[in-house]
């Protein structure tokens, strides 16, 4: 019997994240998502439905994280697909100018964003590259972003900051794993992600209503996260931006 493939998405909403997860399942994988409030209704929901193992964890915390992974692998097995899907921007950075925003406030961006990424990113790895691939593709991680991480909108510094990071963080990594056969990919959303709503429509909370795909679907997106870990090691992409026909770049 083959064994099933592992996935585990950390950050948990009922956006890209429980997208992935309901795709990854119904496409035959074991699925994990990690939050730190767990009994969110859209995550209930995913357990119930599909099955899927919820963890709590402070993805910027790094025992929790450590934590985390032993869960995963003693529970599911060594995780193959590994999603870091954190925004990380407290409401306190979000559009200030930069001689307004509190310092405490940047380094819980920086915290929640960058370095939630890299403790995730060095656990992922360590699974991965414990493991002996026959194919030569240990597994894969992909880190979402944002259009800040290829540009810096003014009054959004803190930001702006962590997605650079990020996205650094990302290239380096697929330098050093990549010819260890661990995938490595980051994707950078220049988009409003519309929700799903109860009622079929799609929303996002300051963006409003979503008309005639000008805004990112959810379930799109996690089609291509599912692509890139599909990819054949010849021709492995780095770097996906998503952005609506419609969006002005």
């Amino acid at each position: 019997m083959t064994q099933r493939e592992v996935a585990l998405i950390v950050g948990g909403g009922p956006g890209i994240s429980a997208s992935c997860a309901r795709l990854f399942a119904q496409e035959g994988m074991r699925v994990a998502v990690a939050a730190r409030n767990v009994d969110k209704p859209v995550l209930k929901t995913l357990a119930q439905a599909h099955d899927v193992l919820l963890v709590r964890c402070d993805a910027a915390e790094p025992d929790s994280v450590a934590a985390l992974f032993d869960t995963v692998t003693n529970q599911l097995g060594t995780p193959r697909l590994v999603v870091h899907n954190i925004d990380g921007r407290p409401p306190e950075v979000f559009r200030k100018a930069i001689t307004e925003v509190e310092p405490d406030a940047v380094l819980a961006t920086l915290r929640n964003a960058t370095f939630s990424a890299f403790l995730v990113g060095q656990q992922a790895a360590r699974g991965m590259l414990a493991v002996d691939a026959g194919d030569g593709h240990r597994g894969t991680i992909l880190f979402t972003n944002a259009s800040a991480a290829l540009k810096g909108f003014p009054r959004s510094g803190a930001f702006a900051a962590a997605s650079h990071g990020k996205a650094g963080l990302a290239q380096s990594m697929a330098r050093e794993l990549m010819p260890q056969g661990i995938h490595v990919a980051q994707i950078p959303i220049d988009a409003a992600i519309g929700w799903v709503r109860e009622d079929g429509t799609r929303a996002h909370w300051l963006a409003g209503e979503s008309r005639d795909d000008n805004m990112a679907h959810p379930d799109r997106i996690a089609q291509v996260y599912l692509q890139l870990h599909r990819q054949h090691r010849s021709t492995w992409t780095f770097e996906v931006v998503l952005r609506p026909w419609t969006e002005n770049w």
